[in-house]
């Protein structure tokens, strides 16, 4: 059996008792599922163990065990790093993925190694595209509660625009990903319009998980820009959605 070239452990991952009830025969029935990530230079490795060279990897784009090319060239404007990838073949307990490029994975961890306090506001970002209103509640007061006090706080993460993602902010990615609730939560946590514009089942939904406006005496969120200039009202009237438009520009300086 092959075994990771970074740890020299075997190729799988052992599974939790919750997660060990998911599964029936094949390697999960010994309480492990693979875990191979194979690059192109050929050697394979844990998933996990290859992330965390994330940083070092980023310099060359080389394999960190055989220290040969892991990336490559395609011919196309919309590929990050000027159309660099770097294609991997992996299998979990999902199955096998061939050609897929990790090299956003590998950036994003690089850049969370150097800058820590980054991770929650990265979390933040994937709950705005995934319409996670409960998860966003939850993290801002897990934020609001950490009494290191050394990552962000609950005011700029709710402002937090990705240096990874063409700094968009939650908004923009909430307006791009058609997440009304997360639109309008954004709106009630961090943005001058006055109370009595929204709607009753937001104003609810807001006194149900104690969501007050405590945060909302900053910058306006939707005063951000994104790097191409965009506020996320234009990319509100992009989609044509003149009403969000409207309401994402109302009141502005």
């Amino acid at each position: 059996m092959d075994t990771c070239k970074l740890c020299s452990e075997s190729l799988t991952v052992q599974l939790d008792p919750e997660e060990l009830e998911q599964f029936e025969g094949g390697s999960s029935s010994m309480g492990s599922v693979p875990d191979d990530l194979q690059l192109i230079c050929g050697c394979h490795m844990h998933w996990q163990c290859l992330l965390d060279e994330s940083p070092q990897i980023l310099n060359k784009l080389h394999c960190p065990s055989c220290d040969n090319s892991i990336a490559t060239s395609v011919a196309s404007a919309s590929r990050s790093v000027s159309g660099t990838r770097v294609p991997t073949r992996y299998h979990n307990e999902g199955g096998v993925q061939e050609d897929l490029d990790i090299l956003p994975l590998i950036t994003e961890e690089a850049y969370l190694d150097e800058h820590p306090e980054a991770r929650p506001a990265r979390a933040f970002m994937t709950m705005c595209a995934e319409g996670d209103v409960f998860g966003i509640n939850d993290l801002l007061s897990a934020v609001d509660d950490d009494e290191d006090g050394e990552g962000l706080s609950a005011k700029p993460i709710l402002r937090y625009q990705d240096p990874l993602d063409e700094m968009k902010s939650g908004l923009h990615v909430a307006v791009e990903k058609g997440q009304e609730e997360i639109i309008w939560l954004l709106l009630w946590l961090a943005s001058s319009l006055p109370t009595d514009i929204f709607p009753e089942q937001i104003t609810q939904m807001a006194e149900t998980m104690g969501v007050g406006r405590d945060t909302a005496d900053g910058e306006d969120i939707r005063n951000l820009r994104d790097a191409q200039g965009q506020l996320a009202s234009d990319l509100a009237r992009n989609t044509g959605n003149v009403l969000l438009t409207d309401l994402l520009s109302a009141n502005l300086p």
